[in-house]
């Protein structure tokens, strides 16, 4: 029953400080993101009513079709088309063809008079035939169609001229009607058409009467050749219907101005629009909400997987909220000074939380937090336009912050922060011209050199409040990063003078294990400069006593030979803790003072502990232990591992591969058999790791040379 309280105690325990160390700083973030977008996505709503003045200009929030106005143009549209009417060359052929056919009978008949008429003068008159008997000849040889329809005072005027005449006005007439019947006649026409050859005949050398035949041969010669095409009327219809546009209020088009009156399309639009509908503003907040849970479900897990390897605590929390707060921030001031005509986001320096994150955490949560405040940017700079993002300044702020991340390497001193800026300005300078050669509009060199001005300002901005920024969380909030790491490693730093100074055997042994430390850490993924820095510091407890250990005991005798072992041991116990405090007075960050309390662990001072109990078999183990702590995290394990395997193998006559490997492999078991490496996050397969790499460079350190013969004495 004990055993499940203590159980349960402890599990609510965990959950505490899961919600500590996780879930509360997401919520205060997430309510803090939602405070700043939601301006930017909520649309305000207006009560006002039509034939009144609008006391604001008011733009459309959304782009958005109006149907209803579509519907209407695309109803005149239609309307608009003509019927489409299908010539019949049939038709046309067979009129001109009844014209033909009148004048090449009465052609056809004269020619046939002639050869019959007799060859003197007299019979020539007296064999002449008559008008009246001509007409009614043709006619017998005329097609009923003609016959029906033509009236005989027209034959009669056409067989009264003469064979040239006749000739001219057939070409004449022919040529008018075709002109016509290939332009179509319709039903509602035909007179027209007739009307139009009139004129034609009118304007000839004719004389009256074949004008006046003419005339009347035209109507009926004209007649309706064009008749109404279903199919092509409505192909035409629906063609007219597709190229009609839709009618459109897009995002940040002024619906109605200051003082303009409202009319009732005005107020359709507004409505359209969802400007007099408060009901609809919930949904783009919903989806805000959405949105934000999504990120700051991103950042929490971030966060528990540096929890889960002991590298978030209370300063690296504070850390996140108050970089997110300031680039946060940053943008949105920017965009409340931003017009819809500039282009400001340039000038954001977007890359100061790239910067910070990759110094005061890792580099992994600098990218995504990158690529979060890029989404963020997208959002405050959309000109306060729901559903609307702005990709522009999204694809700059996550570029820029990526510049700023890979740029960034090879840290030596706060001079690598300004290096770092200067490739954030080529990048943001390129990504500008891109955006400028990307779009239709023709942008001049002015405006080319104002926006790079802008790229050029934010890069410089990020890197300056970087560096005057760093020092401010390093102290305040207690965050170690690699410069201030690479500031402790100096070898001008006081402490670091004082071991050289007062003990060098114990420096130059720091150095040693520094060096294996930080190539173990380096090749299982674990932060090398920190291990190295605080293998550097982890014996700094000897300067109390130098010459109490071994390694400082320069042609002297042994002091631990002449004193009791619990007192040797009191001695070489109390190094650890007392390099913690000399630590702590000196405000050196606290993972150093915990590399140099763990570096020991709980481990037992088995020479001293031995010989106690050679002459009291009765001594207890705890006296003859380091209180611990064990060591928690794996700079400190493997500085525990690399202290003790410097010191053996230093110890050796004659390290060769084999004794090297024995001796780590040895003393590796024995801390793993000795709970040392319980508390911390080693794996097997990690240890294995640090085994082989610390063989490497202990083989590298103590490898064969040449024994030189010795000179013989003469």
């Amino acid at each position: 029953m004990a055993k499940l309280l203590q159980n349960f105690v402890k599990t609510l325990l965990k959950i505490r400080t899961k919600w500590v160390t996780v879930v509360l700083p997401v919520v205060i973030l997430g309510v803090f993101f939602f405070l700043v977008t939601v301006n930017n996505v909520y649309t305000e709503t207006y009560d006002i009513e039509r034939f009144t003045s609008a006391k604001e200009t008011i733009r459309s929030p959304i782009t958005i079709e109006n149907e209803q106005e579509t519907q209407r143009k695309t109803r005149e549209t239609v309307q608009s088309v003509e019927d489409r009417f299908d010539i019949s060359t049939e038709t046309t052929a067979e009129q001109i063809a009844y014209v033909e056919e009148i004048f090449d009978a009465i052609e056809k008949m004269e020619v046939e008079e002639a050869e019959n008429s007799p060859k003197s003068p007299s019979e020539n008159n007296a064999g002449v035939m008559p008008s009246q008997v001509k007409v009614q000849k043709l006619k017998q040889i005329l097609s009923p169609e003609i016959t029906e329809q033509v009236d005989d005072g027209i034959l009669y005027e056409l067989v009264e001229v003469s064979p040239q005449v006749r000739i001219e006005a057939k070409e004449m007439f022919i040529a008018s009607l075709t002109e016509v019947l290939r332009n179509g006649v319709r039903v509602e026409n035909i007179q027209s058409g007739i009307a139009k050859m009139e004129q034609d005949i009118r304007y000839s050398n004719l004389s009256d009467s074949l004008k006046a035949a003419l005339v009347n041969l035209s109507e009926f010669a004209v007649v309706e050749n064009s008749f109404f095409d279903v199919e092509k009327t409505m192909d035409a219809r629906k063609d007219a219907a597709s190229s009609v546009e839709p009618v459109v209020i897009r995002a940040g088009e002024i619906i109605v101005r200051e003082g303009q009156v409202i009319t009732n399309e005005h107020y359709q639009d507004l409505k359209l629009a969802g400007l007099l509908d408060k009901e609809r503003n919930i949904y783009p907040v919903i989806g805000l909400a959405l949105l934000l849970f999504l990120i700051i479900l991103v950042i929490g897990y971030e966060m528990n997987l540096l929890s889960k390897v002991n590298h978030l605590d209370k300063g690296k929390i504070a850390s996140i909220i108050l970089i997110s707060f300031i680039v946060v921030s940053l943008m949105k001031v920017v965009s409340m000074i931003t017009v819809p005509v500039s282009q400001l986001f340039f000038a954001v320096p977007v890359a100061i939380g790239a910067l910070l994150v990759k110094q005061l955490l890792n580099e992994r949560f600098a990218i995504v937090l990158s690529i979060l405040y890029a989404i963020l940017g997208s959002i405050i700079f959309n000109e306060q336009i729901p559903g609307a993002l702005n990709i522009e300044a999204g694809i700059y702020f996550f570029f820029s912050q990526m510049a700023g991340i890979i740029f960034l390497s090879n840290v030596k001193d706060r001079l690598a922060i300004l290096k770092a800026g200067a490739g954030v300005t080529a990048i943001n300078i390129m990504i500008v011209t891109l955006f400028l050669f990307l779009s239709f509009e023709k942008y001049s060199l002015e405006e080319l050199l104002i926006h790079s001005g802008f790229g050029v300002a934010s890069a410089f901005l990020s890197a300056v409040l970087a560096i005057g920024l760093l020092p401010i969380f390093e102290t305040g909030l207690g965050i170690l990063s690699d410069i201030k790491l690479l500031s402790l490693a100096s070898p001008n730093h006081p402490l670091l003078r004082k071991i050289l100074t007062e003990s060098p055997g114990t420096y130059h042994h720091s150095v040693m294990v520094a060096n294996l430390s930080e190539s173990a850490c380096e090749v299982i993924g674990a932060n090398g400069l920190l291990a190295r820095v605080g293998a550097y510091y982890h014996d700094i407890g000897k300067t109390v006593r130098p010459h109490y250990f071994i390694e400082n005991q320069l042609s002297i005798s042994n002091p631990h030979d002449i004193i009791e072992p619990r007192q040797s041991a009191e001695i070489i116990i109390n190094h650890p803790y007392d390099g913690a405090a000399m630590l702590k007075k000196h405000k050196l960050p606290k993972e150093i003072i915990n590399i140099a309390m763990q570096h020991h662990g709980t481990t037992l001072l088995k020479y001293f502990y031995f010989k106690e109990k050679e002459s009291n078999r009765y001594v207890k183990e705890i006296n003859f232990r380091y209180p611990g702590p064990k060591p928690q995290t794996k700079e400190a394990a493997i500085i525990c591992i690399c202290d003790s395997v410097e010191a053996a193998v230093r110890s050796l006559n004659e390290p060769t591969e084999e004794k090297i490997e024995e001796i780590v492999s040895s003393i590796i078991n024995d801390r793993l058999m000795d709970g040392q490496l319980n508390e911390c996050p080693l794996t097997l397969m990690e240890l294995d790791k640090v085994h082989q790499t610390i063989c490497k460079s202990l083989k590298g350190i103590f490898h064969s040379r040449i024994q030189y013969p010795m000179k013989e004495a003469k």
